[in-house]
Formats: structure tokens, C-alpha cells, sequence
């Protein structure tokens, strides 16, 4: 069952997802040589002693120093891992924690982050301990941002005082194509000291790359298989529209078929089902948020509509990373995933 903080989430922000019109060659190509450049001018500020960045609020950070102290959003920090920048502190999904045990282990939006040697200052919505984040001494906080100006996962009541701590820095999560928005937290991260033209980093991307070109493939001979993008809660099934996130645009612009719903509710995001109506939209693949708080296939086996749906008793529910960790070594495998669940999917609705 979501939690109070993750249901308030789902509301206020939308079940995320996305769509697009872009070709698979103009969109990579926004990966090319000029991202390079851009990418090697950050890095080259990063070791000359002071810092800026010009985040995608358009606003240009500056600092005397390039930050080492740095707390992000847990998913934007398990990117910058990837690309070879630690942090000292999260806010955020970060760990799950065993009600009897009261083990924890890291929540799927961590990534390779080692919860044990960062200092998490807020795990659900609406959390973020402002002391703890002062103890820290932040040089910069770093976050996404799903909607224009509005900082993912800090509390709205508690923002000016955050703030006013450390500069921020806030990269799109929605609105723009996977392949764009890689390559802005690429960007961040050289200018942040990374060598983003590593050998690993480079693999990485590869590999990217040749998996947007399998699924496109695949998308191209399974056509009539149609993909809905959904959310369970208690009393709710959202549908994702694919016209926003960046997940969803790039499925949509490689080829994907996904189910468009009708009633969008007032933030444009998402149309919300009743349990009674969830077989609304014919679907043979369903892509099924996999976010700690919201409900998963065990346990949607309590809803006898959605045992009956065609895609779940077809076995065709995959799990939908839904806030991805925007490295090409997370990204990867979702195409990869997507790519396979196609290949094998049959027609069933």
C-alpha cells in the first residue's frame, strides 16, 4: 500500500510518463559532437578553479570553488555515481526498510549508491531535515525537476530556507527525450570534475545506443501490439499519457504503440481509472510503475478487474522504471527490457 507521502506525490506531480515525434537519428544526434564539446568546456572549468553551470531553469550557478560538498535528489546522485561524481548527502526514495527486522535495503531508485555511506536527510515525500543538511555544509544541491521551476522532492513549506543554504541546480525530468536529458546530467557531471569520456562511460553510452536501435526494430514488426503505461493505488489506476516524461517520449519515438488515454485529470499527466473501469483501454502489454509505495503485481492479485485484464492473465505486466536513473549504464537496460518484453508479447487484446 502506498504510504501517506508517496500517495501525496502521485497526486500533486502525476503518474509520469511521455511521447514524442523525433526520429531515433535526430534524437541521438543530440548526443553528438557538440554535446561533446560542451561537456569537455565544463571539464575544463572544473579543474580551473572556480565553477558555474547553467541548469535547465536557465539559471547559472556560480561558486568560488568547483563543489565537493554536494546533496542531491537520491536518483539524480545515483546518476552522477555512474558518471563518476560522489555525493555527500541524499533526499529522496533512498532505502526500504524491513518492518521486522528493521533492515534497509536500497530502494530501486538508489542505484549503485551505498546507502551506508551517505547521509539520507529525507526518504519519503515531504521530508528533508534542514539541520542535518546544515551539518553537511552543501556547496550545491541538485535535484530534477519534473514541472518549470519546481525542485523535486523539496518540500514546497520548506524551500526558501533550503535555498538559502547553497545554491541549486535542477535538470529537466520530463519534457525532452532520454537522449537529451542523459546527456544534461552528462554535462553536469564534467563540469563537477567526471571524466565522462572514460572508457566505462563510453561502453556505456554504446550500449545505449545499440539498445534504442534493437527496440526501434522491434517496434517496427510488433506494431499492432499495443503498451499502456500504468500506476496502482488502492482505489486508483492511472494511465500515463505518453506525452510528457522522458522515458515514454523516447518508447514513442523509437516506434513503441502506446495507449493514449482520453480524460487527462487538470495536470495533464495521467487519467485515473476506477478499479470497476480498469479495462478501459484495450492493452497487450502493460508497463506497471515499479516505485516503492506503489502496487505491485503480488499484490494487485487482490483486484479480481485487473486479473482479468488480457495482459496480465497473458503474463505480458512488466516492471516501468518511471523515475529512471538518467546514466546511459541505467538507461540501457530499460530499452533492453522493453526491447524483449515486444519480442516475445503476443496479441491478446
Amino acid at each position: 500500500m502506498p504510504s501517506n507521502a508517496r500517495a501525496t506525490s502521485l497526486t500533486r506531480r502525476g503518474i509520469l510518463a511521455a511521447g514524442g515525434a523525433l526520429g531515433l537519428g535526430a534524437v541521438l544526434a543530440a548526443c553528438g559532437d557538440g554535446d561533446k564539446k560542451d561537456a569537455g568546456a565544463a571539464s575544463a572549468s572544473a579543474k580551473s578553479g572556480s565553477w558555474e553551470f547553467k541548469d535547465d531553469r536557465g539559471q547559472t550557478v556560480k561558486t568560488k570553488a568547483t563543489p565537493k560538498n554536494i546533496v542531491a535528489f537520491t536518483g539524480t546522485a545515483a546518476a552522477l555515481k555512474d558518471f563518476g561524481v560522489e555525493v555527500a548527502g541524499v533526499f529522496g526514495p533512498t532505502y526500504v526498510e524491513d518492518p521486522k527486522t528493521k533492515a534497509k535495503k536500497p530502494d530501486v531508485q538508489a542505484g549503485d549508491l551505498d546507502i551506508t555511506k551517505v547521509k539520507v536527510i529525507g526518504n519519503v515525500w515531504g521530508e528533508f531535515n534542514i539541520e542535518e543538511y546544515l551539518k553537511l555544509q552543501p556547496e550545491v544541491l541538485i535535484t530534477d525537476m519534473w514541472e518549470k521551476d519546481a525542485l523535486w522532492y523539496v518540500p514546497e513549506e520548506q524551500k526558501d530556507k533550503i535555498l538559502k543554504i547553497a545554491p541549486s541546480v535542477a535538470l529537466w525530468a520530463a519534457g525532452k527525450s532520454m537522449p537529451s536529458v542523459l546527456q544534461r546530467h552528462a554535462d553536469l557531471a564534467a563540469s563537477l570534475g567526471a571524466d565522462v569520456n572514460s572508457e566505462q562511460v563510453k561502453k556505456d553510452k554504446a550500449r545505449f545506443e545499440a539498445a534504442a536501435e534493437r527496440l526501434r526494430k522491434v517496434a517496427q514488426g510488433k506494431k499492432d501490439i499495443k503498451v499502456l503505461i500504468g500506476s496502482g493505488a488502492p482505489a486508483t489506476f492511472y494511465v500515463s499519457t505518453p506525452v510528457r516524461p522522458t522515458d515514454t517520449l523516447f518508447f514513442q519515438e523509437l516506434g513503441v504503440n502506446l495507449v493514449t488515454p482520453e480524460k487527462l485529470d487538470p495536470s495533464g499527466w495521467f487519467e485515473l481509472l476506477s478499479w470497476e473501469n480498469v479495462d478501459k483501454y484495450k492493452a497487450d502489454v502493460i508497463l506497471l510503475d515499479n516505485r516503492t509505495g506503489t502496487l505491485q503485481p503480488e499484490q494487485l492479485k487482490a483486484k479480481p478487474t485487473w486479473a482479468a485484464l488480457p495482459a496480465v492473465k497473458a503474463g505480458q505486466v512488466f516492471p516501468r522504471v518511471t523515475e529512471p536513473v538518467y546514466s546511459y549504464a541505467k538507461c540501457a537496460p530499460l530499452l533492453e527490457d522493453l526491447a524483449t518484453a515486444l519480442e516475445n508479447a503476443k496479441k491478446v487484446s
